[in-house]
Formats: C-alpha cells, structure tokens, sequence
C-alpha cells in the first residue's frame, strides 16, 4: 500500500496525541517515536509518576522547557499550544484539546471509563490495553459509530496487525482457514551442540537438550508431540496470547481452536502443514479458527518475532505450484499456504493506525461483537476469600488457567479481565471455571459495558 498517497495531508492537520500510561515498555516506544512522525504532535501524558515522565521526555530529546504540569482543569486548559502536558489524574486528558488518546494502562476500569467518554466528546481512541478490548470492544466500536468517532486497536501488537492481514486475505478473495500468532519468546535449538535457549527475559533459561534431535524435522503429528514432550517444563497456555486472540475473534468472527489453544511447537517452514484440517494431516478439528505456536529455531535462523499468519486455501493448483517455485510457505500436499508477516514493533507502528483514523477515520469495526469470552479455570481449589490479582508480565492471576470459549458456551463465566481485585463467594473446585456467581462484578462499570456489548 502506497501510505504516502493514502496519508497525503494538504489541510496540514495534526493529530494531537495524549497517552494514558506511557513511560514504560509499549508507551516509551511510541513516545520514542511521535517527534519523528509528519502531521503528529505529542501533546499529553497521563501519569501517576510525574518526575519519571519528565525525565523520560527529556531523555528522549523532548525540550524540558515545553514541558507543563497541570493538576486541574483551568491549568490543563489554559496550557500553551506548544506545550507538552503532564497530568497525574487521568480524568484531565478530555479536559485538552487532543484529538487522539492513546490507552496504554491495561487497567480495565480506567481504560473503559476514558475511553468511553472521549468517544463521546469527539476524541479518537487507540487502544493498547488489549484487557479492556476483550470485554469492552465491541460496545466501544458500536458507541465510536454513533458518535462518529474512532475507536482502533494499534498497529504494533499482534491483533491489529493480524488483523489488517486477515482483511488483506478478505478482499483478495482467498479463503482463510486460520489466523494467529506465534507466542512471545522463541525456542532456540543448536542442532550441532544440542544446546537448548528459551528467549524470555534476561536470563534466557537454557539446557542441554539431545532429546530434541529426534523431532527436529518435521514429519507429521507425531513430531509435535515428541516436540512438546520434550520441551514439556517450558509449554504454558499464556493469559497475553489467548486474550489477543480473542480481540481477532470478536472482530473476525473466527473461533479459538481450541479453549487453550494448540501451542504447537514449529519452524515457521512448517506452518502450512499443521493449522490444517486433520484429514489433511494437521492438528485443526475445525477451520476458521485462531491459534498460536511456539517458534522453534535455530540461532542462525530468523526469528518469527512475535508476528502473525493466516492459513489459505490454496485454489488453483497452477497458481500455487508457481508461487510455491518462488520460495512461498506450502504445504506438502499443495492444498494450503501460509501468509506471514513476521513482527510486531510496537510503539514504532502505532502512529501509523492514529494518522488512519485521525486523518481517513479509518480503525472503527461496527460489526464487532462477543464472539469468544476469554475466562479463568480453576488451577487447584480456591477456597473462598481467595483475591483474584492479574499480575506480572503476561497479566496473568495466580491459580487461574485461562481458557478461550465460544460465547455460544461460555454461559454464566465471568471474563477474565474482569476479575482483577475480586474475592471468591465461595469454593471453587479445581478444573471449574469461575462463574458471574462466584464473585461480585456489580458496581463495575467494564461488566455494564461487557453486557451492553453481549446484547447488540
């Protein structure tokens, strides 16, 4: 796509960004990159440490000079137009004149209040806190089209970048079997050294592994599970994973594979012949489906970086024995190809998806809806009184296996996202998912808007 036609901006608008939550890690990249963007301007953050986004501004080359605290309305208001805002009460964002909030907290009550409320003030909204947009998603979409506002998930992270694949797919016309995403940390196998590197963190956790010669190449179902048995203490159903599959899901109308997904551990050379069907030698009991695998590699080999996939049919046998001569991923038996875009860059993306939809108003999807609900089962029994607490780095809670359910079949589940703080009414048993029942989830303002979002 050429963007500098698309994007071409005569009218010299900007887009005047606010960030909630922006210091760290997603928010820090974007900021890094805003002064870098034509027809874009940094021109708020919202953050409870003031002095680290001082120095975090200024380290980025922002001029400190520009920089103004404000702790009320009148102050945030009557701000100098060139001046970069720092507020510590994210209830002053709508109070400036931006005219993009970025969401970065991950924070569900905070995210879905704000961003309901800048939609209804005229102000686009670009979510990064995939939480909110799991429970939140479809009711913000339908209230961005009333208002004829933007509400868009951020390119960077995998599910707009999947989906913006998946929409590629659509229009051409080709059939899509499975969309998804490779998990965070690749797995790093030395086939002459035997030596074994799973890339998360700093530490890189790493062992002598022979056991994986055996299945290194790929020779049908039986590799996989020889693959995952070996690399058993490393395999994990992960809460990030699921819940950025589950914003596909509510958008696309694909299903989850599986309700914790089939974490297959493969080359991305090998990807067209296991999200298959079955009956075409893959691990797929249905189609139109998302999923993840792990990226197994070796250190010389490039790595799938987090990125996404889409599994086509492949129609026309001429076509594609031509395509699979000039290096394309097909499966052996010539009835599928993989699709892939292998990255995700983060901040470094996300003003791509703000001049879209601030400039062409493109990013809103009315026809979002609940189509998956992602929740919690039991790890061990939970007596009641247990505080349910999402924490560390994949937003996980402590004694919770996270599960993807078709809402057909989800019933009376709470989601998961919604369960941050919450005490157990009652017992739970191992193996049971936790219930609206088992928990308190009135006063909540993201469950009003999750059960606005189930009844559209």
């Amino acid at each position: 796509m050429d963007y500098t036609t698309l994007l071409k901006n005569s009218s010299g608008k900007k887009s005047r960004v606010g960030i909630i939550g922006a210091t760290r890690g997603y928010g820090y990249t974007l900021l890094a990159q805003i002064p870098k963007v034509d027809s874009m301007e940094l021109r708020l953050i919202s953050s409870r440490h003031t002095a680290e986004c001082i120095e975090v501004l200024t380290g980025l080359g922002y001029d400190e000079d520009s920089i103004t605290v404000c702790e009320n309305q009148e102050q945030v208001r009557d701000a100098a137009k060139n001046a970069v805002i720092i507020v510590n009460d994210y209830r002053l964002v709508l109070e400036s004149d931006i005219t993009a909030l970025v969401e970065c907290t991950g924070n569900t009550a905070v995210s879905s209040e704000v961003a309901e409320n800048a939609l209804k003030r005229g102000i686009n909204v670009y979510m990064v806190s995939k939480e909110t947009d799991s429970v939140c998603g479809p009711v913000l979409n339908h209230i961005a089209d009333q208002y004829g506002t933007v509400y868009s998930l951020v390119n960077g992270d995998q599910p707009r970048n999947l989906l913006d694949l998946y929409s590629w797919g659509k229009i051409l016309g080709l059939e899509i079997v499975a969309a998804g995403k490779a998990s965070e940390y690749d797995f790093v196998w030395n086939p002459d050294t035997c030596e074994f590197i799973y890339m998360e963190g700093e530490e890189k956790p790493r062992e002598n592994m022979p056991g994986l010669r055996e299945f290194w190449h790929y020779e049908g179902r039986e590799t996989l599970e020889g693959r995952r048995k070996v690399l058993e203490r490393y395999m994990a159903v992960i809460s990030a994973d699921l819940c950025e599959m589950n914003l596909v899901s509510n958008v696309t109308g694909l299903i989850p594979a599986d309700a914790r997904l089939n974490y297959p551990v493969a080359k991305i050379s090998e990807l067209a012949d296991i999200f298959i069907p079955e009956e075409d030698g893959g691990i797929l009991k249905k189609t139109g489906v998302v999923d993840v695998f792990c990226n197994l590699r070796a250190p010389d080999e490039a790595s799938f970086a987090g990125g996404v996939f889409i599994i086509i049919r492949c129609e026309n046998e001429t076509v594609w024995k031509l395509l699979t001569s000039k290096g394309h991923v097909v499966s052996r038996n010539g009835k599928y190809a993989c699709v892939y875009l292998p990255y995700h860059y983060m901040g470094l993306e996300t003003p791509m998806s703000i001049l879209l939809g601030d400039i062409l108003g493109i990013g809103t999807h009315g026809e979002c809806r609940q189509v998956s609900v992602m929740t919690g089962v039991a790890r061990r029994d939970l007596p009641k009184g247990t505080i349910l607490k999402v924490q560390g780095h994949h937003h996980s809670i402590e004694g919770l296996v996270p599960e993807l359910w078709e809402l057909k079949e989800a019933g009376n589940v709470a989601p998961f996202y919604l369960l941050n703080g919450m005490e157990l009414l009652e017992d739970v048993k191992a193996g049971s998912p936790i219930t609206k029942d088992v928990v308190d989830l009135s006063g909540s303002l993201p469950y009003e808007l999750y059960n606005r979002g189930i009844r559209l």
